[in-house]
């Protein structure tokens, strides 16, 4: 992938901007605020009409593994603000009137060329067929870029958006086709090996990959599973 991002220097002088903290903001937040000032990919994004430096992880990761096939149908599970959704519409061709993507959350988002929004809980049971639903019939790819808010204990952070991803690869065995794809973000830590063997037993190919866009001092990861075979039920083996 070519972003021409930069690398935050020019003649040898570093561009870096500083944030003073204001009398209303925290520390913290000053830290967030001047780390997404100089991050390259930050920048590329507005540039490129983005909504989040998130897209670029999606499209490294299709870039990588090729889950996304023209008039293909997606669904983006947290899809808020609409970063991968974008990318996915583009991919597939829905906003040029080909494939489908339905964006799925709890908060509302702008409209996006090609892409169906519904503010659903994924959790709710009903939701599988919704989707299924608007999509017109089950699903090529799920995606979910989604995490829990932090709470800055480790440990706790890593159970939470493990708990997601668990959650969201049970959805994606309700929705997709055969030969389907399933993304989620995870985190480093150790029980992320759990989520890799449970997905063995219904993909073909279960990998871990970060992007480049994912900054280097995060634990993120993405699970990337591909080629499902079919739902298995209780009682059968794999």
């Amino acid at each position: 992938m070519t972003t021409n991002a930069g690398s935050g220097r020019e003649g040898g002088r570093s561009l870096k901007q500083r944030v003073k903290t204001g009398r209303n903001r925290t520390l913290s937040q000053t830290r967030w605020l001047e780390r997404q000032l100089n991050d390259p990919f930050v920048a590329l994004a507005k540039r490129e009409g983005f909504r989040s430096r998130a897209a670029f992880k999606i499209q490294e990761i299709n870039e990588k593994f090729g889950i996304f096939k023209p008039g293909g149908r997606v669904v983006d599970l947290g899809a808020a603000p609409g970063g991968w959704s974008q990318i996915a519409s583009r991919a597939v061709g829905s906003d040029h009137g080909k494939g489908c993507v339905v964006a799925i959350d709890l908060l509302p988002i702008d409209p996006i060329s090609g892409v169906e929004f519904a503010i659903v809980d994924f959790l709710d049971p009903e939701a599988p067929d919704l989707v299924k639903k608007m999509l017109g019939g089950g699903a090529d790819v799920v995606l979910s870029d989604m995490a829990a808010n932090a709470t800055g204990h480790k440990k706790t952070d890593h159970l939470k958006i493990m708990g997601i991803a668990e959650l969201a690869a049970e959805f994606s065995l309700d929705v997709l086709d055969k030969g389907g794809s399933f993304v989620a973000k995870v985190l480093q830590g150790g029980t992320e090996g759990t989520l890799l063997a449970d997905l063995k037993m219904s993909f073909s190919s279960v990998k871990h990959f970060k992007p480049k866009a994912s900054r280097a001092d995060s634990a993120e990861l993405y699970v990337v599973a591909t080629g499902f075979r079919g739902k298995i039920r209780e009682g059968e083996d794999s």
